[in-house]
């Protein structure tokens, strides 16, 4: 029985890959639009806060789990190097690193890969399991941000189409993903708040500390 669980268990990691992308935290070059009304070295202190929270609710989940650093890998910082593997995006823009981390996951023989920011407060480990559970059954699974984008995108197999021609960052961004794909094969997670501006943090008490 132990036998059987154990094999289960690594056949599940092999099949699942959770994707972070995450910004390197450096003073003046994260969070720029919530520093436009906080401040820079608040809006670093907040971005650190949600990568620890981002630990977190990854670090314990039965899966693959790589971190893609937006400028440089790290040693020996928050994302443990026996949990995570570590990796450089590669690419242009942003939907150009996207593609680039699903189609080397695919190639790497992962079934099922999803991709989180590293910064929704507004976001549990069970939602991400939820997320894995539903490409057992859909090809798609999108977690809808409040702002008309995504906090998390799974699929099955490498659709490019996704990736491009989107104005990221703006409200456009999960209805032009939707245009891009079969809606009847997609499965729609609960709406999350999406953290970018000072009016998404001011009535959430946990940052607070932050802002005095």
């Amino acid at each position: 029985m132990a036998t059987s669980w154990k094999k289960n268990l690594f056949e599940l990691r092999k099949k699942n890959l959770l994707l972070i992308f995450t910004r390197n935290p450096e003073l003046g070059k994260c969070k720029t639009r919530l520093a436009e009304a906080v401040g820079d070295h608040a809006a670093l202190e907040i971005y650190k806060f949600l990568l620890e929270h981002t630990v977190k609710i990854t670090e314990n989940l039965e899966t693959q789990k790589q971190v893609h650093y937006s400028v440089a890998i790290r040693d020996n910082d928050l994302w443990s190097d026996s949990v995570y593997q570590k990796k450089q995006q590669v690419g242009e823009g942003l939907g150009e690193r996207m593609e680039y981390a699903f189609a080397q996951g695919f190639d790497e023989g992962y079934q099922n890969i999803i991709i989180i920011g590293s910064d929704m407060y507004d976001l549990a480990q069970t939602d991400i399991q939820e997320a894995f559970e539903a490409l057992e059954a859909h090809d798609y699974v999108i977690g809808p941000a409040l702002d008309g984008g995504y906090y998390l995108f799974g699929m099955k197999s490498l659709n490019s189409h996704v990736f491009k021609n989107k104005n990221w960052g703006t409200e456009t961004v999960l209805k032009d993903t939707l245009s891009d794909i079969d809606t009847k094969k997609v499965r729609m997670l609960e709406e999350r708040n999406d953290i970018d501006y000072y009016e998404d943090i001011k009535d959430i008490a946990v940052f607070h500390k932050f802002l005095k």
